[in-house]
Formats: C-alpha cells, structure tokens, sequence
C-alpha cells in the first residue's frame, strides 16, 4: 500500500512545478477580480491551483449562493462514542489550522516541495472524495509498531531517515547538547523531515488525531506537525472543491 502511497506523492509533489501555470493564472485572476459575480476561496485570492495525479486542479468554491450541502456532510450529530466533539488541540505541542491556513499550505510549504498535505483517512473514504494535493496515508500505519515496514515507509516518505548504530553515549552526548540531537531520536533522524499537516473527516473525527499521536511517538518534531481540525466536513461546508484519487 505504502508503495501506491509513494506514487501519489510523487505525483502530487510536481505542485513544485505550479509556477509553470504562473502567468496564465495571474491573467485569469485579473479577470476575476473585475467582476462581482465571483465568490473567492477567501478575502486575498479567488482560487488556488494545484496538482493531483499529473493534472493541474483548480480549488474554488461552488458558485452558486443558494447551494446547500446534502447526505453525510450535512448531518450535525453522530453517537458518541465513537463521535465525539474532539479537542480544538490533537496535542498541546502541535498547531491547530483552518481552511484559509490549508490553502496557504498547498501554495507554500507543498509547492515548494517542503511540506506534505496527508489525508490520513482509511482507503474507503479517501476513494470517495478528497482534498486536492492531499497523498492518503492511513492513521493506522503510524500507530504500527516502529519496526513495521509499512511505518518505515512512511516515515521516508516525510522526509525521516533512519538511524542504525547510535550508541547509546552519542545520544546521551545529543541530549546534552554536545551534539546537535535536535529533531533526532535513536532510530530516526528528523532533521530534514517535511511539514506535515494532516486531516480527517472533521471534529468529531479521531483518525488524523491518532495519526498524530502515533508520530509523536516515534519522536517526529511536533514544530513540523500541523492538524485541521475541520478536515472535509469543514471544507464540505464551504463548498471547496475535492477530487477522487
């Protein structure tokens, strides 16, 4: 599975090569501005590309101001457990973002090839609908145990290096601050990892939370974590555009 994993992100990763489409999106973005008719993503831009499986895909917001969102998404209340209203914070070291901050996102860190957006969803609901530039690695890949391979895959693909020979009184050195220990545990090197921003299906949604905890856990640096939150109900909600992988 980590192998298909592999193939999306090397795929989505080409959003480095978004500014290829730079003039033609300046161009059609003057157009826009021009007219009143137009509902933005948000206040500074009407539209974000990126890429997804080779083709270049525009997020935008449905246009039509009488559209409601219907089915699953419109539904306010699930039993809990397991749906329960989840905490603003999936852990205290790690920073809670919203739409406008996932936009950002996709057109930086992700762009310039430095951050990974991950749908940490299940397969069967990641073949249903996803948010563009997203690669889908399952939060119970990161709750494997740190020998499993599908996890150390994973941990690759973000950007992780593993360590193999660390004596025990190098790290002691590195926790000391003898050596530069930051973002390194004694099985992995995080020095170079990527940003990560995860997401699932939104607030009353365990699975990016778990995907996080399990990174944490193997010593990924929370200042390269980040959690929306509102995952795709929020993004449901405002009518952003999704895609099937």
């Amino acid at each position: 599975m980590i192998s298909r994993i592999l193939t999306v992100a090397g795929i989505s990763g080409a959003i480095f090569w978004w500014g290829l489409f730079t003039p033609a999106v300046a161009q059609e973005q003057v157009r826009i501005q021009e007219t009143d008719t137009q509902i933005p993503v948000d206040a500074k831009r009407p539209y974000v590309h990126v890429l997804h499986n080779g083709r270049s895909v525009k997020i935008q917001r449905v246009q039509d101001e009488n559209y409601e969102v219907k089915g699953y998404w419109a539904q306010t209340v699930r039993k809990c457990p397991p749906f329960c209203i989840r905490a603003e914070r999936a852990d205290p070291s790690v920073e809670t973002v919203g739409e406008v901050e996932v936009l950002d996102f996709l057109e930086n860190q992700v762009r310039d090839g430095v951050g990974i957006l991950v749908d940490a969803r299940t397969p069967e609901w990641h073949k249903k609908g996803t948010i563009p530039g997203s690669i889908n690695i399952p939060f119970t890949v990161f709750g494997q145990d740190d020998t499993s391979v599908e996890l150390r895959e994973a941990l690759e693909l973000l950007g992780g290096k593993p360590r193999a020979g660390v004596s025990a009184f190098t790290r002691k050195l590195e926790e000391w601050g003898f050596l530069d220990g930051r973002d390194k545990t004694e099985r992995w090197d995080f020095s170079n990892a990527k940003q990560v921003m995860l997401w699932c299906n939104g607030m009353t949604c365990g699975q990016s939370p778990k995907a996080i905890e399990g990174l944490l856990h193997v010593g990924y640096p929370a200042h390269k974590i980040y959690y929306f939150r509102g995952g795709m109900q929020t993004w449901q909600l405002l009518a952003l555009t999704t895609v099937q992988p």
